[in-house]
């Protein structure tokens, strides 16, 4: 048989096969998903994406950096990334959003749990992401009048609040004006309390204390919380009440937290993950708010700091530590 006529009957047999078969042949291609900073939260993304049909070592293919939140770092693993190339950069938090941005322009980038994506320059508008970036985030400064609410509920006689942030996340500049114009109208004094390495976490908590804050407020800024324990141990060790966005926070000792829920974020992203390996481009996808908020309080950690859970607070407590 001729070398001309052999091709041409396979490939009349292959365009001959029954649609299953043929949908296997093109299922057999391998998405490729980086991510930066792998921590337990990625399960639910992971899981996400298994309940879209991607699973490891068959059609997905996972790409892993570790920056632990540092700009020079997420920088080098966004570009690592972008260079192999995936198929999708995933990326939670604003600093980590960026770093992949200045990558690359063209691979499709989901961003989780961004606290303010528009003003922090990530996206345009939430409608319109535009450009190669979209996905979700948690509405970090319209949350921020209502977590000072449940401080004020929390601490009737609170006058004195500490903001943890980060001045490497473009998110936190939007945070501290909105705290700044909230501040007045609830008759609280903010002790801003600027934190982007890990060298500074005790000169700076420290500093903070001699200022007497009746609580502190931490958000769910990721290389926060590459730290997080060694915050929920300072807090415990000074016993100052302290809240957080994240409720594992609260799981692994800290005192309450109240926000968006992280976990139902990151399974969401992997649904845009998907829309995307389909051919929907970013800019298409508007980015996604949250649907569902938790309040969490670790009764145990009131009891160590002396400090009683309000009735009416627990009774709107989605989950309580005992």
């Amino acid at each position: 048989m001729r070398r001309r006529e052999f091709i041409a009957l396979i490939g009349g047999t292959a365009a001959g096969l029954p649609f299953p078969a043929r949908a296997q042949q093109r299922a057999a291609k391998i998405a490729r998903i980086g991510i930066i900073d792998d921590a337990p939260i990625w399960d639910h993304f992971r899981q996400g994406l298994r309940e879209a049909g991607y699973i490891e070592g068959q059609n997905l293919a996972l790409e892993y950096r570790l920056a632990q939140g540092q700009p020079d770092r997420l920088a080098a693993g966004a570009r690592e990334l972008a260079s192999l190339p995936v198929d999708i950069i995933a990326v939670y938090g604003t600093a980590a959003t960026r770093a992949a941005q200045q990558a690359t322009a063209t691979i499709p980038i989901v961003m989780i749990a961004i606290g303010d994506p528009v003003r922090g320059g990530l996206v345009p508008s939430l409608a319109r992401p535009g450009g190669n970036t979209t996905g979700n985030t948690i509405l970090g400064t319209e949350m921020s009048a209502k977590r000072l609410q449940v401080l004020k509920e929390l601490i009737p006689q609170l006058s004195r609040v500490a903001f943890l942030w980060n001045s490497n996340n473009g998110s936190h500049q939007a945070y501290l004006e909105e705290w700044r114009a909230l501040a007045p109208k609830l008759g609280l004094h903010l002790i801003f309390v600027d934190v982007h390495s890990p060298e500074q976490f005790e000169t700076a908590l420290a500093g903070m204390m001699r200022q007497r804050p009746d609580a502190l407020s931490i958000t769910a800024d990721p290389f926060h919380m590459a730290h997080v324990g060694w915050i929920i141990d300072f807090a415990a060790k000074h016993r100052l009440p302290a809240i957080y966005i994240v409720k594992d926070n609260v799981a692994a000792g800290g005192l309450i937290s109240y926000g968006p829920s992280i976990s139902d974020l990151y399974r969401r992203a992997a649904g845009y993950v998907h829309k995307i390996l389909q051919g929907t481009k970013p800019a298409e996808l508007p980015v996604e708010q949250p649907v569902k908020f938790e309040l969490v309080v670790n009764l145990r950690t009131a009891k160590a700091i002396g400090l009683e859970i309000p009735a009416n607070l627990l009774a709107l407590a989605d989950a309580v530590v005992e």
